[in-house]
């Protein structure tokens, strides 16, 4: 009983070993390849006879890897690594061969035309816009190479994708080999006491010793709050030189993946990967993308300016410290944020314990959109024992969804950062019956204390709600063509409106009144406590904007002309857009998961361009007054039946439209993180 042959409904994670991966992956390889040869001899031109056919040919193969895939990313060892050296070349291979087949191409282009003269079609445009996107797929996967031309963009592609894997491995292996020990307590002064806790791990909290790393959940909290001056700039040096030494060295990596992306490109035609990148997505052209950083860098900079001149002053006035150094900069921003807003970031945390915040989650997901999500834990086998398992039901009660949650950090087996996923969408099969949709919450916050208590930074507030948001995407889909169904064929630029939607909801008082509760006392948070939070929200907003967008430009720039100097561009356009973030050292692009190895390449932009359409989108419950609780219900389920249902089966463009009534405005955004003039 191989849990790969094929892969269940909810897969079984405990017998999901490389063992069985290595007897599973020859079969499984076999017989995608035999259904996709009878099928490319055959003259059936109907939906069900091709288009459906090719996707059931594939699904084993695709269903056992992806769960390969996720196994790789949260429980990574050496096992699952072989497995993925071993085989991703021949998947890579398969991959391409179905992508490059003629016969499917031109059927693809036949079956359009035949649909698209036909009314009566089943689900016409879903259907036409499968086809249409099919198409392009095979332009771009190179069918219409010669020869050698594309026996060229095989290699390229085999070898971009090894180099993938290598530049993720590299930076988990890199991120946990560095750790520092502190043996006096003076050593962790103003650090929280839930982090003392997890620093010392099995050891007394209050005596030590005490074991401070690198990983998300210790970082950035660390920099936050410890007046450790040296230990701040030892963790910070490791941090952004994370994979640039030894076997985990990724600068040739770097290097290779943007010479082999600018060759990819040339050979399909494109001027630089960055034109072949945009083939896909929702912007309009290179010219477009950059017109947009640009207008948000024009309308931050001026204002960051003001907001680091003002943080200077404050450190100054505070202890009389004149030099700010990057390994200063968020403990300095902590202070004046507490002393701006009047509340600390550990007295926040105690109101956002994780298990009251997911219920409170799930309760704003019941207020917008009339689904309930109820614990299902032990209906499915899970690949931790941390992970939790959950099903979701529709206004009328019926099953519609499921998804995993898996909340704590793993720093050595498991990738940083936190993501959404899918195991399968929602489908109507070719007997009528509809397979549910399971999706997946990955996030890193620190494991609970030694009194149970997993207590959230705001921050981590905001990204579990970010993620849900893309799980809802997937889950809430009502498409009956797998192929267009939740987060499938959403342009990459906009896929991330729906997470970026639900972060609004955090600074919603009513919302955030429902579930926030102190861990010990169980008291509500405090009316004043809120307030302070959202007068606190577009603190060093400008800052922020640029920083996302010194990295965006950093990822176009780079796939536009690759440089002898990968890392020196990036540290040149930081310098341009926020001067004195970086020491010269920093060689972040080795770690930068997203750009190199997360789908992001020439990409990363679309966090922004999607954030334009979110804040408008957001808008409209402004508008309509937050505080009216029957418009806000009347607009979620509105939400719900476009950003949410449509999935990939409509343009994003015009899903916008159906919610909205327009195009989206950069007004909303710019009004929302206080960056209009006058409105700071």
């Amino acid at each position: 009983m191989n849990p790969f042959l094929p892969v269940a409904e909810f897969p079984d994670f405990a017998k999901m070993t490389p063992e069985a991966a290595e007897a599973a992956l020859p079969q499984l390889l076999a017989a995608a390849k035999a259904k996709v040869e009878a099928l490319e001899k055959s003259d059936d031109c109907s939906w069900d006879g091709f288009v459906r056919a090719l996707d059931d040919a594939q699904r084993p193969l695709w269903d056992a890897w992806g769960c390969i895939r996720h196994l790789i990313t949260v429980c990574n060892g050496e096992g699952w690594r072989k497995i993925q050296e071993k085989y991703q070349g021949d998947v890579v291979a398969f991959s391409l061969r179905v992508g490059q087949s003629r016969p499917f191409c031109d059927r693809a282009k036949a079956l359009r035309a035949k649909l698209a003269a036909d009314p009566a079609t089943p689900n016409q445009a879903t259907r036409l816009r499968i086809l249409d996107k099919m198409v392009l797929a095979a332009t771009l996967a190179g069918v219409a190479l010669d020869g050698p031309r594309q026996k060229r963009f095989n290699e390229i592609q085999t070898e971009l994708q090894k180099l993938g894997s290598d530049f993720r491995n590299h930076v988990i292996d890199a991120t946990k080999a560095f750790s520092l020990t502190l043996t006096k307590k003076i050593e962790l002064d103003g650090l929280p006491a839930n982090l003392r806790s997890v620093l010392a791990g099995d050891n007394d909290a209050e005596k030590g010793p005490w074991r401070v790393t690198i990983d998300d959940a210790v970082y950035y909290p660390f920099m936050k709050h410890a007046k450790n001056r040296p230990v701040r700039e030892a963790l910070l040096r490791a941090r952004v030189v994370r994979a640039t030494t030894g076997e985990s060295d990724n600068t040739p990596l770097v290097s290779r993946i943007l010479a082999l992306r600018q060759e990819l490109a040339e050979l399909l035609g494109f001027g630089n990967y960055a034109e072949l990148s945009l083939a896909e997505k929702s912007a309009p052209s290179v010219a477009a993308v950059n017109g947009m950083i640009d207008e948000l860098a024009a309308a931050s900079k001026p204002i960051a300016v003001a907001e680091d001149a003002a943080l200077r002053a404050f450190a100054r006035a505070t202890d009389g410290t004149e030099d700010i150094k990057p390994w200063d900069r968020s403990f300095w921003c902590e202070r004046q944020r507490e002393k701006l807003y009047s509340y600390s970031e550990e007295e926040l945390a105690q109101y956002f314990n994780l298990p009251v915040v997911l219920q409170g989650l799930f309760g704003v997901a019941n207020r917008l959109f009339g689904i309930t999500v109820e614990a299902a834990d032990g209906a499915a086998g899970v690949w931790h024992p941390d992970v939790r398992f959950f099903r979701v039901k529709n206004e009328q009660g019926a099953t519609i969804a499921h998804f995993y949650f898996d909340p704590y950090s793993r720093p050595a087996t498991k990738s940083g950062g936190a993501w959404a996923n899918a195991f399968h969408p929602h489908e109507k099969l070719a007997d009528g019956t509809v397979k549910l949709p399971l999706a997946l919450v990955c996030c890193n916050q620190a494991v609970p204390d030694k009194n149970g208590r997993a207590l959230m930074r705001f921050s981590e507030v905001e990204t579990l709600f970010h993620e849900f948001g893309h799980a809802l995407q997937h889950m809430l889909s009502t498409v009956d063509e797998a192929s267009a169904s939740g987060f499938e064929l959403i342009e990459w630029d906009a896929v991330e409106v729906a997470s970026q939607f639900m972060e609004n909801w955090c600074y919603d008082k009513p919302t955030v009144k429902a579930f926030a509760r102190h861990c010990e006392t169980n008291e509500p948070i405090p009316d004043s406590l809120i307030d302070r939070v959202r007068a606190a929200k577009n603190y060093r907003a400008a800052s922020a904007s640029l920083g996302q967008l010194a990295y965006a430009r950093t990822d176009f720039a780079l796939h536009t002309k690759p440089p002898a100097d990968p890392n020196a561009l990036k540290n040149e356009i930081c310098a341009d857009l926020i001067p004195g973030r970086l020491i010269p050292e920093d060689r972040l692009l080795n770690s930068f998961t997203h750009i190199f190895c997360g789908g992001y390449g020439a990409g990363y932009y679309g966090y922004k361009w999607s954030e334009v359409m979110s804040a408008d989108v957001f808008g409209a419950f402004e508008e309509a007054g937050l505080g009216d609780e029957a418009a806000v219900r009347r607009l979620g389920r509105r939400y719900r039946d476009t950003f949410l249902a449509l999935g990939g089966s409509v343009d994003p463009m015009e899903v916008f439209r159906r919610f909205r009534g327009r195009a989206p405005s950069i007004q909303a955004l710019l009004r929302q993180t206080g960056l209009l003039a006058g409105n700071k």
